[in-house]
């Protein structure tokens, strides 16, 4: 994928067209904010430090396609993105997440990111020591009684480099660390500072210590090349350049925002809600959080919040909050015509995964266009008399619609099988007579 710099608003909309129905308004402004990123970077510095992210708050019904937005835009933009769940935290002193872990998190992804380019960097040179390291271990120890033709060694590399030795078996020393289970429990409390600490004491108590492993040649190559790829790493430069990404290039999303609304009452768990507002708000404005890697400034990750707001209001949230997602786009409800595009025209459609899934079973489906509009056609009726779950729906109705050929697949293969609307009715019939029972399928 291609530096975030070098996508366009225009070519980002494009690519996120490619996967994602509809939502116009949604994707231009991620695509804005997505730009204004790169924009920044090629200001002087004195300004650059200046111009904070405009941060956006998507407001829409479940299932239109904010998420989605989210996941393609990680994939997109070649930057540290982290995706949260505004429910899983609590305010600081109630056992559960703080919401500065949402910054080690995603400092931890950045750190993740950069030593997988470093290592595709030193892979050639890990995978040469590597094959020295694992001749040396197929190539018994040279004695008096024993005598070696000089090219015996470049035969040994020859065939390790063909393949010829993949099923040998070789002992090779892996290290092997002791992870104490209190971690763990530290972890879970919401005390990640303090797990910290303790992982970084118990390091020097519990040092590494080698473990002898038997694997084949294939294996071996595999663990010895990650090993030597990480003794060629300046994990010092690695952490720094992390660092500099989560700082100017960070993403974080946001979801469910609008479950932390309080709505007034002032009591229960309105009371707790608010705690987690307020511990929210200097992420958002910008603050410094130490984490495992060193101190890490918050001021210009870019905040994406989500919410159906079906309940609560985007005014629900206290006013500082709400003054720090400037950028409001509402996302619309799906239509018929929206869902017959998301079941056939996406990248991903619908009705592709499920050709693809079946094909494993040299079974052929083929839909007929009227089949494709019932299946839309019942989706979106069933989200206007029950809950609307939007795109959700069709992964409801496609299932029950071809239940009994997934179920049979095996024993009818190979065949082809054509999905017209009249087969649609029959397996959806139940569901359309009766609404009470398509509650119990969602």
């Amino acid at each position: 994928m291609n530096e975030p710099k070098e996508f366009t608003p225009r070519e980002i909309v494009a690519e996120l067209n490619r996967y994602i129905v509809g939502q116009d308004r949604a994707k231009k402004a991620v695509a804005i904010a997505m730009r204004n990123r790169w924009r920044r970077q090629q200001l002087k510095e004195d300004l650059k430090e200046e111009i904070y992210p405009k941060n956006i708050l998507m407001i829409g019904p479940t299932g239109v396609g904010k998420t989605e937005i989210a996941r393609r835009l990680a994939k997109l933009s070649n930057a540290p993105f982290l995706k949260v769940e505004a429910t899983k935290f609590t305010e600081v002193g109630y056992v559960g997440r703080d919401v500065e872990s949402m910054i080690r998190d995603l400092v931890h992804i950045a750190v993740k990111m950069v030593r997988e380019e470093e290592e595709k960097k030193v892979l050639e040179k890990a995978k040469t020591l590597a094959e020295e390291r694992l001749v040396d271990l197929l190539i018994p120890p040279i004695s008096s009684k024993v005598e070696y033709d000089p090219l015996t060694r470049e035969k040994f590399l020859k065939m390790l480099r063909d393949g010829v030795l993949n099923d040998r078996y070789v002992e090779i020393e892996v290290e092997a660390s002791q992870k104490p289970p209190t971690i763990e429990i530290f972890a879970a409390s919401g005390l990640e500072e303090i797990e910290m600490q303790l992982r970084d004491m118990l390091s020097t108590i519990l040092p590494f210590k080698p473990k002898k492993r038997k694997v084949k040649v294939k294996e071996a190559l595999e663990i010895l090349t990650k090993e030597e790829a990480a003794k060629l790493i300046d994990m010092d430069k690695v952490i720094k350049e992390a660092i500099r990404r989560t700082e100017t290039n960070g993403i974080i999303f946001i979801d469910e925002i609008d479950k932390i609304a309080s709505r007034g009452e002032g009591h229960g768990p309105d009371v707790s809600r608010e705690g987690v507002q307020r511990d929210l708000l200097p992420i958002v404005e910008g603050t410094t959080v130490n984490t495992k890697y060193g101190m890490v400034r918050t001021d210009y990750i870019l905040f994406i919040g989500s919410g159906a707001f079906h309940i609560a209001k985007p005014s629900d949230l206290i006013p500082e909050l709400q003054g720090r997602f400037p950028i409001r786009v509402e996302l619309d409800p799906l239509t018929k015509e929206d869902f017959i595009r998301i079941l056939t025209e996406t990248e991903n459609a619908i009705i592709k995964q499920y050709k693809a899934l079946l094909a494993t079973e040299q079974v052929e489906i083929d839909f007929t266009p009227e089949a494709i509009e019932e299946i839309a056609k019942v989706a979106f009726e069933l989200n206007q008399k029950m809950e609307n779950i939007g795109a959700r729906r069709l992964y409801t109705v496609m299932e029950k619609v071809l239940e009994d050929i997934s179920f049979e697949a095996p024993d009818i293969a190979p065949t082809r099988v054509v999905i017209t609307p009249e087969y649609v009715r029959e397996k959806l019939e139940n569901i359309i007579q009766d609404q009470e029972l398509a509650k119990f399928i969602l």
